[in-house]
């Protein structure tokens, strides 16, 4: 499993939006993986931002 499936299976199983400190805390991934995979996963629109500074899988 790469770093954004970890990513997005926490987010999914948190069911509440998260900022990056709270899914590196969940995942024990390093705060800057964590970072690098949101920018990632942005582009790619597999999460969004419901409220400043907290993500989500996006719906599809």
């Amino acid at each position: 499993m790469n770093e954004k499936e970890l990513i997005l299976n926490a987010m999914k199983k948190a069911g509440e939006p998260l900022n990056a400190g709270k899914v590196a805390e969940i995942t024990g991934l390093d705060r800057k993986v964590v970072d690098k995979a949101f920018a990632e996963m942005k582009k790619e629109g597999l999460i969004v931002s419901p409220v400043r500074c907290k993500w989500e899988p996006a719906q599809k």
